[in-house]
């Protein structure tokens, strides 16, 4: 395992993090008349802080394309989960809240979680799965699950609705993490004719585009603590379906590395859970009447609160 490659992943997800924090600060005044709504990436536009938040997310995801393209994706993937710990280390400056019990938790089962997968499984490359009927069967596998929890968060006033969209985001994210790193390799080996005769690079395009809709759909339907940890879970967890599927990504799967990896992945979704519901992490704000982001008024006059 490369120091780059950790170094490239935890600097992606420290950008990540922060750019979460500050692209939901802007969503949950959006108007719920754009929600699930292209719309609401033209209205954030106007808002100052979500632009620097897309900005943030933006080096982000370059840093985390560079950690694909010099290592597995089993590796940079539960990397790339320690980002909620620099979303509440922002949300805490902004709140003020102390870690407490609750937070620090979170953060030794998150860093033991992603330690004990990555120490017992160690990840290695290997050639991808050239069988398109397994390729396709994982990418529909994770795409059609994706859509199904869209289907069943169309109402933004539901309680579960950003938990549902948060882990569609997730598959969404971890499926296009893949698909940049399989760009990627045909980058390197025929150049860009190669990769312009590819159907991946346009999937991570529509990847990118539908994950950030339902990612800003869920921080406008609710507070972080509520659609940040399925984000994050969710992705790592696809992004290493997708990794060992079909791009050829291998684990140790003897009886006792395989117990320390399952240990290992359920100690990430806890951490990440504890500290998804920590009280730093904010609470998404009652409408009523019209809301005004970034100092603009968005909302109509027929725009009811929540």
């Amino acid at each position: 395992m490369s120091v780059l490659v950790v170094l490239l992943a935890v600097g992606a997800a420290c950008c990540l993090g922060l750019g979460f924090v500050l692209q939901q600060d802007a969503a949950r005044r959006a108007p719920l008349r754009d929600f699930l709504s292209p719309r609401l990436l033209l209205d954030l536009m106007r808002v100052p802080s979500w632009l620097a938040g897309i900005g943030l997310m933006v080096c982000g995801m370059v840093l985390g394309a560079l950690a694909l393209g010099n290592g597995e994706l089993s590796v940079v993937e539960p990397l790339l989960a320690t980002n909620l710990v620099f979303a509440l280390a922002l949300s805490r400056r902004l709140t003020g809240q102390r870690l407490g019990q609750q937070g620090w938790g979170g953060l030794w089962l998150l860093a033991g979680g992603v330690t004990a997968f990555l120490l017992a499984g160690q990840p290695q490359g290997g050639r991808a799965d050239t069988d398109p009927l397994r390729h396709w069967l994982v990418v529909g596998t994770v795409a059609g699950l994706a859509l199904l929890l869209t289907a069943f968060a169309r109402h933004p006033r539901t309680r579960g609705t950003p938990v549902l969209l948060g882990l569609a985001a997730g598959l969404l994210y971890g499926l296009q993490d893949a698909l940049t790193r399989v760009s990627g390799e045909k980058l390197t080996e025929g150049g860009w004719p190669a990769l312009m005769a590819g159907w991946q690079p346009y999937a991570v395009v529509v990847l990118g585009v539908t994950g950030l809709i339902l990612v800003q759909s869920a921080f406008e339907a609710g507070p972080l603590r509520a659609s940040l940890p399925a984000l994050t879970a969710a992705q790592p967890l696809a992004g290493i379906v997708c990794g060992i599927g079909f791009l050829g990504d291998r684990v140790r799967t003897d009886t006792g590395a395989l117990a320390w990896e399952a240990a290992g992945l359920a100690a990430i979704v806890a951490g990440i859970v504890l500290l998804g519901l920590h009280p730093a992490m904010p609470e998404g704000r009652e409408r009523h009447g019209s809301t005004a982001v970034g100092g603009v008024g968005l909302d109509g006059p027929h725009d009811s609160g929540r």
